[in-house]
Parts: C-alpha cells; sequence; structure tokens
C-alpha cells in the first residue's frame, strides 16, 4: 500500500455542494479529473493526470477499505464509503466517496468516483471506527460493499446490512409456518394433522417463495442492474415490465434516467464539438491576426524609425534654411549698402563730370584771355616800331607779354585737352558707374528675392516639421494601438486556447458518460 507523507493533521474545508469527480482506466491511473477535485486536491491537472489514484490517498485510512472497494469493483458493484483524502501540502478532507466500475461493450475499462461532502458527525463517527480497525481493537469490525460490519460470533448484529432481499423472504415465510405450527400444537392438533399441517404449508411457503423470488426478487436484480449500468455511463438493456406497480414504475424511472442521461450527454457533447471548432477556429483567426499584427508592428516600428530620422533630416534642412536664410538677409542688407554707395558715387562721378566742364568753361575763357593779350601784344608791339628809339624797351615788354601769352595759350590748348580726356573718361566711368548702380539695384533686388523665397523655405520646413510630428505622433499612436490590439490578441488567443482546453476536459468529462452499446 502506497504511503503519502508528510501529513499535517489540518482538515481542508471545501464547500458544501461541490462534487469532486474523477476517472480512471482499468489500471487506477487517473484520466480525468474536474476542477472542484483539482482545486481540492491540491495539486496541478498535470500533476494528477496519468498518476495512480493513490496519490491522494491518505496514510490514516485502513487498508482493509481499499481491498474491500476493489473487491466490491471487481465483483461489478458501486461502492459507497466516507475516505479520507491528502491534500499535496500534506492537510486532509472527508468525502463520501462513491466508486463505480465504466463498462463498454459489456467490458471495464476503467472507474469513475464523484465524492460530496458528508456531515461532521459522519466524520466524527468514521474517524473514531477507522482508529479502532487501524489499532486492531475492533477485530470483529470489517469493511463491505463500502459498510462496516460485524465479523465472528457478533456477525448476527450486521445481519439486517447484509442479508439479501430473498433470504429476507424466506426467512419471514418460515417464519410465518413456525408460529402456525406452534400455534396449532398449542391448540391440540395431533402429531398426524400437525405432520399434514407443517407439509401443506411448507409447499404453500415454496409456492409462495418461488412467485416472491419471480415477481419480486428477480425484477429488483433487474433493476438494480439497470441502474448500474446507468450509473457506470451505459445505456443499458431497453427493459419494461409489463405492470405499474412500484417495481414497475422504479424501472421506468431507472430507464428515464438513463434516456435523460444519454439526451444531456448526447447534446452536450453536440455542444461541445461546437465549442471545440468554434475554439479552435477562433485559435487560428488570433494566430493569423497575431502574424499580420506583428507584421504591421515592425513596420509601424521601421515607420517611426524613419519619420524620427525624417525629422531629424528636416530639423537641419530648417536650421540650414534659418541660417541661409540670416545669411541672404545679411546678403541683402550689405547689397543694399553696396548699392547705395554706387548711388553715391555715381552722384559724386556726375559732380566731378560737372566740375571738369565747368573747369573746361574756365580754360575757354583763359584761352580768351590770351588770345586778347596777344592781339594787344601785337598793337604794342607796333606802336613801338613807330616809337623809335623810344618805343625799343616798350616793344621788348610787348615781345614778352606776346610769348608769355602764347605760351599761356599752349598750356590753356594743353590743359583743355587733359580735361577734355578727364571729361570723357569721368563720362566713361560714370557711365560704368550707372550700369553698376543698375546692376547692384538687381543684385539687391534678387538677393531680396532669394531672402523671400529662403524665408518661405523656412516657413515651409517649419510647417512641414509640424506635420512631420504630428504624422509621428499620429504613428506613434497608431503602434501603442498595434500593440495594444497585439496583447488583446494574444489575450483574445489565450482565452480561446483556454476555452478549447475547457472544451477539451468537458469532452473528457462527457466520454465517462458517452453511452455505448
Amino acid at each position: 500500500m502506497r504511503v503519502n507523507h508528510p501529513v499535517t493533521q489540518q482538515e481542508y474545508e471545501f464547500p458544501e455542494g461541490a462534487t469532486l469527480m474523477s476517472s480512471t482506466d482499468e489500471k487506477s491511473h487517473i484520466t480525468y479529473a474536474n476542477e472542484a477535485f483539482i482545486r481540492v486536491s491540491g495539486f496541478e491537472a498535470a500533476e494528477l493526470i496519468g498518476q495512480p489514484h493513490n496519490l491522494v490517498r491518505h496514510p490514516d485510512m485502513p487498508q482493509e477499505a481499499f481491498r474491500d472497494m476493489w473487491a466490491t469493483l471487481k465483483a461489478g458493484m458501486s461502492w459507497t464509503a466516507l475516505v479520507k483524502n491528502r491534500r499535496k501540502d500534506g492537510d486532509h478532507y472527508w468525502v463520501r466517496a462513491n466508486a463505480t466500475p465504466v463498462r463498454r461493450q459489456g467490458r471495464v475499462v476503467g472507474y469513475m468516483s464523484v465524492r460530496t461532502k458528508p456531515t461532521r458527525d459522519e466524520v466524527h463517527e468514521a474517524e473514531r471506527l477507522y482508529a479502532r480497525i487501524r489499532s486492531g481493537e475492533s477485530s470483529h469490525l470489517t469493511f463491505h460493499r463500502g459498510l462496516i460490519v460485524h465479523t465472528g460470533w457478533q456477525r448476527w448484529r450486521s445481519i439486517g446490512q447484509v442479508l439479501p432481499l430473498s433470504w429476507r423472504l424466506r426467512l419471514a415465510l418460515f417464519g410465518v409456518v413456525g408460529v402456525a405450527l406452534v400455534a396449532a400444537h398449542a391448540i391440540g392438533l395431533d402429531q398426524q394433522g400437525l405432520l399434514q399441517l407443517a407439509a401443506v404449508m411448507i409447499t404453500g411457503t415454496v409456492l409462495k417463495t418461488w412467485l416472491l423470488e419471480k415477481q419480486i426478487v428477480q425484477p429488483l436484480k433487474q433493476v438494480l442492474a439497470q441502474a448500474q449500468a446507468v450509473a457506470a455511463g451505459q445505456a443499458g438493456e431497453n427493459l419494461h415490465f409489463n405492470r405499474v406497480d412500484e417495481i414497475g414504475m422504479l424501472m421506468r424511472a431507472v430507464n428515464q434516467s438513463g434516456l435523460n442521461l444519454r439526451s444531456l450527454v448526447d447534446d452536450v457533447g453536440g455542444q461541445v464539438m461546437g465549442v471545440r471548432q468554434a475554439s479552435e477556429e477562433i485559435t487560428r483567426g488570433n494566430q493569423d491576426l497575431s502574424e499580420r499584427t506583428e507584421v504591421a508592428t515592425a513596420q509601424l516600428q521601421e515607420t517611426a524609425s524613419s519619420m524620427t530620422q525624417m525629422t531629424q533630416t528636416v530639423r537641419a534642412s530648417t536650421s540650414d534654411a534659418t541660417s541661409a536664410s540670416s545669411l541672404a538677409n545679411q546678403a541683402s542688407q550689405a547689397a543694399s549698402q553696396g548699392g547705395e554707395v554706387v548711388a553715391r558715387v555715381v552722384s559724386t562721378m556726375d559732380e566731378i563730370s560737372q566740375s571738369s566742364r565747368r573747369i573746361a568753361d574756365i580754360i575757354g575763357v583763359i584761352d580768351g584771355i590770351t588770345f586778347q593779350t596777344n592781339i594787344l601784344a601785337l598793337n604794342a608791339a607796333v606802336e613801338a616800331a613807330r616809337a623809335g628809339e623810344q618805343g625799343r624797351g616798350f616793344a621788348v615788354v610787348a615781345g614778352e607779354v606776346r610769348n608769355l601769352a602764347q605760351r599761356s595759350a599752349e598750356s590753356a590748348k594743353e590743359i583743355k585737352h587733359l580735361i577734355q580726356s578727364s571729361v570723357e573718361r569721368v563720362d566713361a566711368g560714370a557711365t560704368l558707374v550707372n550700369d553698376a548702380g543698375q546692376a547692384m539695384e538687381q543684385i539687391v533686388q534678387k538677393v531680396r528675392e532669394v531672402t523671400a523665397l529662403i524665408e518661405k523655405i523656412s516657413t515651409a520646413s517649419g510647417e512641414q516639421i509640424s506635420g512631420i510630428e504630428q504624422v509621428n505622433n499620429a504613428v506613434t499612436s497608431l503602434d501603442d494601438a498595434t500593440q495594444q490590439n497585439a496583447r488583446m490578441v494574444q489575450e483574445s488567443t489565450e482565452a480561446a486556447r483556454a476555452l478549447q482546453e475547457r472544451a477539451n476536459r468537458l469532452a473528457d468529462a462527457i466520454r465517462v458518460f458517452k453511452a455505448s452499446a
């Protein structure tokens, strides 16, 4: 016998209406356990499935109880008794265990056990009796099909618990015969009469016993077999008694229970298959959606990364555009200042040209004066010649004056030539400066246009940054939503898997009750 340790002797209380169910194969390895049994046992489902059922056996349980259980189950009958089970942590819990063999096509393929919570009085009584049996104090007590009965010379005390119904009827009838014979003897019936009466009554009793066996015991055995078949999850034989007394109605009730169970199992089984298929489709759909979501998430992350790089690039472009705008403004200001300087140069060249013309006019005046001076010198020379010796000195002066006038005329002519050349050059320079001024005005205008264009580019870049940031925020929000969607898809997948697992467990539970021929 397997001994499980440790034990704490601490009782675990489970809810009053809980039903703990498990099933095993023919070698008593667990094939199914419902949620209530898993929760109360303290084990995980994976720790129970495939393990021997004595995994939950408590060492305080008498070995005789399990020997009786297996003897009863091997005989094809149900077994019911109070059992103390051990939890994984060493605590214990009391159950009323109802075990029955599961048959398929007339062969035992496993065992099913359904447990409920006993009353406290039943638990206290079981603890007392089990302790006495373990200690050997009550050697006259043993288990019989789940009941504790007396043995040895005290067996008569349990006769009412184990005596078959047929013998109960026989004893009752033969008791009546004995009473009748005693009464006949008491009233003075002779021996011959007593023998005749005894023969008649014994014959009648045998006939009555056969009749009761046929009308009551045999039908009740059939009802019992049908009830055990229903309890084992089989459809059972389609038996109907042609009678409507208590036994006939009992068979109808048992048959109806089997039909109800079969209908319920078939209906639930069909629904389970629908749930299983739906959960499988949901799982496949969620997996496909999860893959698509992962691809979308990766693409969004790449897009977000590209948007970040684009934002940085546009920011750099905006910064460059701002710098270019500042430089363009400075160039525009410098060009404007250059234009003003050129304008002043043009004005100065005009003034120089005007001054040169005035100098030319003055040279003309000087040339006229020189001409008149030369004429006067000629006149003075003529007059000096007329004067003879007296005018010789005057003639010398007049000659010098004429020479001076001639040199002045020549100098004036050279100056005039130089002035004319300077005026021509000043005019040419003024023309060039004027052209330069116009060119500078065009340059200033172009620089202003470039400055305005760069300002527009800078403004557009700023708006582009704002738009990119909004798009980036939208992509980030979409990425968050996609990741949240991925989490929800994962949760939905887990829920679908859990639903599928529950459907599988429910199918396993239905399989225990599945009716078969």
